[in-house]
């Protein structure tokens, strides 16, 4: 008989991440898909989909199906979520997986419903779906169950989530705010500035490579460069430019004071005993955003309360899930439907 992992999903903006129980993570990939847009045909998925993007012709598209935290394409959204999985779990004889998921905040129920609806094509026997700031606090492994107020800000690629939560529910978040964060707004960032500055076109893969290997949150006491290629908008040529660590974290002060200002609102919700909490534990950073250099410490001096670095923090929420099935009798209870393992 093949064995059938039951799995836990975190179904991001930027990537997918799955953790397979008993196994810890077992596929982290980009949330990418290929296609051929005449025919639909799906053509590549995950990095190899993102190796694509801005290289292919005119009927080919290489794009992320969810967007700012929302789903931009659920026929697609679905194609790819199904791949996934179905790479994972592999050849099924008998039964099939549980299945628990996170999707992004701005995923609606209709949505949410049709994405689990689709799990059931690869043999899930059952599907579930946990609230993104629980999964990712359970992740982080805080004590979310006890009577004291934690604070969880999980920066994806589109959204962030951010919530203080106490006895396993969220007592106040940022679900309902406009302002909406993620690295993808520190990408368009990047790609603003360096346009503005150096009249230089670059896509959205070099500004990320910019992010992670030379971008901070506060100047740096070393200066670090990296040189990229874009297009020149004077002379429409390809042109090699060097760019600096203090440029980027220029770039980058419009969005992180965004993300500070949505921070703050949150606390400033926040009931005081709560508040009291959390500025005695701090403020817990999880997801792939939050793995910018210096963005801990820049947290910490405007908001003025201690702000620490979750362990693999692009995976907390995956992490969650599946700790969460592993650890029904404890974790179970703070699924958002109440429905009790079968």
């Amino acid at each position: 008989m093949a064995s059938v992992l039951d799995i836990g999903v975190d179904l991001g903006t930027a990537s997918v991440v799955i953790y397979g129980k008993g196994k810890d993570v077992v596929l982290n990939e980009p949330a990418v898909i290929a296609f051929d847009r005449d025919s639909r045909n799906v053509l590549a998925v995950g990095e190899d989909a993102r190796r694509m993007i801005g290289r292919t012709p005119s009927n080919i598209v290489a794009m992320r199906p969810l967007q700012n935290g929302m789903v931009a394409d659920l026929e697609l959204a679905s194609a790819m979520l199904r791949y996934f999985v179905s790479h994972v779990v592999g050849k099924r004889l008998i039964g099939g997986p549980r299945i628990l998921i996170s999707v992004p905040s701005g995923v609606n129920d209709t949505e949410r419903h049709r994405l689990m609806t689709g799990l059931f094509e690869t043999g899930a026997r059952r599907t579930q779906i946990m609230e993104r700031p629980i999964a990712a606090a359970i992740g982080a492994r805080l004590p979310i169950g006890e009577a004291y107020g934690q604070m969880i800000c999980d920066i994806g690629g589109g959204t962030t989530d951010i919530a203080v939560i106490s006895q396993g529910r969220v007592i106040t978040s940022n679900r309902e705010s406009a302002n909406q964060i993620g690295g993808d707004q520190f990408d368009d960032a990047i790609i603003r500035y360096v346009r503005r500055k150096h009249n230089l076109l670059i896509g959205e893969l070099t500004a990320e490579d910019l992010k992670i290997n030379i971008g901070s949150a506060l100047p740096r006491n070393e200066q670090f460069y990296m040189e990229i290629t874009g297009r020149n908008l004077l002379t429409g040529l390809p042109k090699v430019m060097r760019i600096t660590s203090d440029e980027i974290t220029e770039a980058l002060d419009d969005p992180l004071h965004a993300l500070l200002e949505t921070i703050q609102a949150v606390l400033e919700q926040s009931p005081a005993e709560l508040l009291a909490d959390i500025f005695e534990t701090g403020i817990t950073l999880s997801g792939g955003g939050a793995m910018l250099t210096g963005l801990c410490e820049a947290v910490s001096m405007a908001l003025k309360v201690d702000c620490h670095l979750a362990d693999a923090p692009q995976e907390c929420v995956a992490r969650g899930c599946g700790m969460t099935l592993e650890n029904w009798g404890e974790y179970g209870q703070f699924l958002s439907d109440r429905r009790k393992r079968r």
